[in-house]
């Protein structure tokens, strides 16, 4: 699947993914065939890190 590539609408799509059908960021990547360090590393150079307990970037 294709994701978004601008950090803002990633943040938006990932949590709205995690919040609406996915238990964790695990299960979303394997799932949508993504990569899970891609995801965190762009979501990070904007400054947002996942939170596990939350299940959401932040």
């Amino acid at each position: 699947m294709e994701i978004p590539k601008d950090p803002m609408m990633l943040f938006s799509f990932v949590n709205m993914k995690l919040r609406d059908f996915y238990s964790s960021l695990d299960a979303l990547c394997e799932d949508l065939d993504v990569d899970k360090e891609q995801i965190i590393h762009t979501l990070a150079s904007v400054g947002f890190e996942y939170n596990q307990e939350l299940n959401k970037f932040w």
